[in-house]
């Protein structure tokens, strides 16, 4: 606020902003990969039970200084080439892979961007998707309403969103009803 010459004016509302999004600038992803991976799992039963900062050459294109680019991770997370059935939902395949340093620079397993412009929010955001599917798979069995099928299929937007909500009905797993307090 000291600084008068700066071309930016910042007070008390906009700073509440900006906090405003560093704390809950994370929650809609983390939220809508729980949904997906809910949804992938009621689909498959059997599986329940850079912003450059100096001109670059990448893939022999030259990308200027400054330049906003974007990396269709959706695209490179689907590549044949690079992960075997990339289309089919398969959790154990990111169990004892060695390919999967999403703190480098791999750049074919992008689920938090990577090198300096990785996500700010990784390490609460592995935690809490950890612990949200965990408290949801083991306190409850999950299906789906009578005569319904899970729709995969896939809205547009920053963040992939499934086109239909997921709905599914949860049924009590654990014994006493004192534990879901």
């Amino acid at each position: 606020m000291e600084q008068k010459d700066i071309g930016i004016s910042l007070d008390l509302m906009k700073i509440k902003a900006i906090v405003m999004d560093i704390m809950i600038g994370g929650t809609d992803t983390t939220i809508t990969t729980v949904e997906w991976v809910m949804a992938e799992l009621l689909n498959t039963p059997q599986i329940m039970a850079k912003r450059p900062s100096q001109s670059a050459i990448v893939g022999g294109y030259t990308i200027p200084e400054g330049t906003k680019v974007f990396l269709n991770a959706y695209a490179i997370q689907r590549d044949p080439q690079v992960w075997e059935s990339p289309l089919e939902f398969q959790p154990e395949r990111f169990l004892n892979s060695t390919n999967l340093e999403y703190a480098g620079n791999n750049m074919n397993y992008l689920p938090f961007g990577s090198g300096r412009r990785i996500c700010a929010g990784l390490p609460l955001a592995e935690k809490m998707l950890m612990f949200v599917l965990a408290s949801l798979l083991h306190s409850f069995d999950w299906k789906l309403p009578e005569g319904e099928n899970v729709d995969l299929s896939e809205g547009f937007g920053l963040v992939i969103k499934k086109n239909e909500r997921l709905l599914a009905i949860p049924a009590p797993r654990l014994s006493n009803f004192e534990l879901y307090q």
